[in-house]
C-alpha cells in the first residue's frame, strides 16, 4: 500500500501558531533526515488522521510532496490530544533507500488457534512487545513480522529467535546476541 502526503512550509511556529494550523484543518508537522536541517511543515489533518488509523502507514515509505518536491519519508513519532481523536503533531523522517533502516515493527500472531496450547490446553498465546526493533531494506519494509504459534505447548516461551524474519530483515537485538522473550503460553499442563 503506498501512501502520499501533500505538505505546505509553515513560516511561523510556536504554540499559537500551531493551535491556529488546527483550527484550519492542518497538523503541524517536522521534517528532517541525515542531510538536511529540520523543515517546519504543515500536512492536512484528516489525511493523517485516517492514514494513522491503518498499521501499514506506519511502517510504509510515504510520497511527501513540497513545493513541488518528493520525499521518500517514514513516520517517525507522532502525538494524540489526550481525550479527543485528533493528531496534535507528527515527525517524518527523510529515508535514503540505499541505507539500511532502523526502525520498529509490528509483531503478529499466526497459528495459535491450530496449537495443542489452544485446542487442547485451554491456554493463549500473549505477546510481551508488540513490535520488534530490526535493521530493514527501505524499499523491502514488511508491514508486519510474524510469529508463528502452531507448535506451541503450555508453558512456553517464545523468543526473538522463533519470529519469522523476510529476506534483508535482522533483529538488532539478535544482532547483539541478546534472544529476548516476546511472547509466552498459558494452559493446563498435562
Amino acid at each position: 500500500m503506498s501512501f502520499k502526503i501533500e505538505a505546505q512550509v509553515r513560516e511561523q511556529q510556536g504554540s499559537g501558531a500551531s493551535r491556529r494550523l488546527r483550527s484550519e484543518g492542518k497538523l503541524p508537522a517536522v521534517v528532517y533526515g541525515e542531510n538536511q536541517q529540520p523543515l517546519a511543515v504543515s500536512v492536512d489533518h484528516k489525511t493523517v488522521f485516517y492514514a494513522l488509523e491503518k498499521e501499514a502507514f506506519h511502517t510504509a515509505i510515504v510520497k511527501l510532496s513540497l513545493d513541488g518536491k518528493e520525499y521518500d519519508v517514514i513516520v517517525r513519532d507522532f502525538q494524540m490530544h489526550p481525550f479527543r481523536r485528533e493528531v496534535q503533531h507528527i515527525d517524518f523522517q527523510v529515508v535514503e533507500l540505499d541505507k539500511p533502516l532502523k526502525m520498529r515493527i509490528p509483531l503478529h500472531i499466526v497459528n495459535a488457534e491450530k496449537s495443542q496450547a489452544v485446542k487442547l490446553q485451554s491456554g493463549r498465546v500473549s505477546l510481551l512487545n508488540s513490535s520488534v526493533e530490526v535493521l530493514v531494506d527501505p524499499k523491502n519494509i514488511p508491514a508486519a513480522l510474524e510469529l508463528d504459534c502452531e507448535k506451541v505447548v503450555a508453558g512456553d516461551i517464545l523468543h526473538l529467535s522463533d519470529v519469522n524474519y523476510p529476506e534483508g530483515v535482522q533483529s538488532t537485538a539478535l544482532r547483539r546476541n541478546s534472544n529476548l522473550a516476546v511472547a509466552t503460553v498459558t494452559g493446563k499442563k498435562r
